[in-house]
């Protein structure tokens, strides 16, 4: 069977099983390294390290941030399916490596390690995404592949906290690895979408790369707002579980805001897909930037557990607004034999923003509870900060949706 490409996915038929197949892919990887995060800060505090907090996050994305001009490249030229395997094979080895390093410096270096999964997975599966659906139902896809994507992010947290309570923190670990090697089954069963005509035999030679591959300045608008716009996400990532434990939540209900955040993006991302083909990117991302602005002004304020799920909510309604309208208006303005590069622009401003978020957040807040609205201030800046620069730039046009 040829592969789908951009040009002969049918218009009336944008979602083929091969689709589907990634969605599930997706979901499996996003959950697997998710399934971590409520656990390892209060890991790492018994490790000895509780005042690197903010590197659990932090190192991640450096890796990730490092490896997306690579995985970019990569996507362009070998494939979008040889990415992606790499990408969950490096989560399924790191996953299952975590029980032995029982050092601080240990576990930092495996957390640098598994930020390469996520440098390429994701860059792959846009990719290959975008080859398979018409342009008139990129936003709409997007918030599919996001809503798969979102739901792994919400069950991980949820069954790690459940493992790790029942079990115990390696069975945990030993969980994400498993479902990181799911995701690497499902993906050989998928057709390569890359058109045989730009198809290489990987060499160690496409490692090197010239600066004009690092960054796709076509995708420089969608890129800065991504920054802005993911630079509260780490900070949140680092500060909420210990916010969450000063406001009484703990055992069972440690989770109850990644659980709000979700199902509030989830609910929304449908929507935000379908409205960004049919009012415009730029439209979308306006009023995307006003809710997160919102949520974020809660979570400064956050007297009490209703205020901070609240907060919750709202914000997870401006992430799911956001997400898939910045990965379709990424594709719409990159090249076709360079949207590989285009994709891992993006990722590498999103990586960015987040890796910044998380260090400042371990900064500011430096275990001091006193401290917690200042992060979501400096958050909440960065926001207002997006904002004002899509005021201020002229709509695109909206792409034309196929009969």
């Amino acid at each position: 069977m040829a592969p789908i490409t951009a040009a002969a996915a049918p218009a009336t038929r944008p979602y083929t099983a091969g689709f589907w197949l990634m969605c599930l892919s997706s979901f499996l990887f996003f959950a697997s390294f998710n399934l971590l995060l409520p656990e390892l800060p209060d890991h790492l505090t018994r490790l000895g390290g509780g005042e690197y907090k903010g590197f659990i996050i932090a190192l991640f994305t450096v890796t990730a941030g490092l490896s997306r001009p690579f995985s970019g490249k990569l996507a362009d030229t070998v494939g979008r399916i040889p990415v992606m395997v790499f990408g969950s094979l490096v989560c399924f080895i790191c996953g299952f490596f975590y029980p032995f390093a029982l050092t601080v410096t240990g576990f930092l270096g495996l957390r640098l390690l598994h930020g390469f999964s996520t440098g390429f997975k994701p860059t792959g599966t846009a990719a290959f995404i975008a080859d398979m659906v018409p342009v008139a139902r990129r936003g709409e896809a997007m918030g599919l592949l996001g809503v798969t994507g979102s739901l792994g992010m919400a069950a991980g947290p949820a069954f790690g906290s459940w493992v790790a309570q029942h079990y115990s923190l390696n069975v945990m670990f030993y969980c994400s690895s498993g479902l990181a090697l799911l995701s690497l089954l499902v993906q050989g069963t998928l057709t390569e979408t890359l058109p045989q005509a730009q198809r290489q035999r990987f060499s160690f030679s496409l490692l090197r790369l010239n600066w004009s591959e690092v960054l796709e300045p076509q995708v420089f608008a969608p890129a800065l707002v991504t920054l802005l716009c993911m630079f509260p996400y780490g900070a949140v990532l680092t500060v909420i579980p210990d916010q969450s434990r000063l406001l009484g939540l703990a055992g069972p209900t440690k989770g109850l805001f990644y659980i709000c955040f979700t199902v509030a993006s989830l609910a929304v991302r449908l929507v935000a897909g379908k409205s960004s083909d049919t009012y415009g990117r730029v439209a979308v991302l306006r009023w995307s930037a006003g809710v997160l602005a919102a949520g974020l002004a809660l979570l400064v304020w956050a007297p009490s557990v209703p205020v901070f799920l609240a907060g919750a909510v709202v914000f997870g309604l401006g992430t799911g607004l956001n997400s898939p309208t910045l990965y379709a208006w990424t594709i719409d303005l990159s090249h076709p034999e360079r949207r590989g590069r285009g994709v891992a622009t993006m990722y590498i401003a999103l990586e960015t923003g987040i890796g910044v978020g998380a260090l400042l957040a371990g900064w500011v807040f430096d275990n001091q509870p006193g401290r917690l609205p200042w992060v979501h201030a400096a958050s909440l800046a960065s926001v207002l900060g997006a904002l004002a620069f899509l005021l201020l730039r002229r709509p695109a046009p909206v792409p034309a949706r196929a009969a």
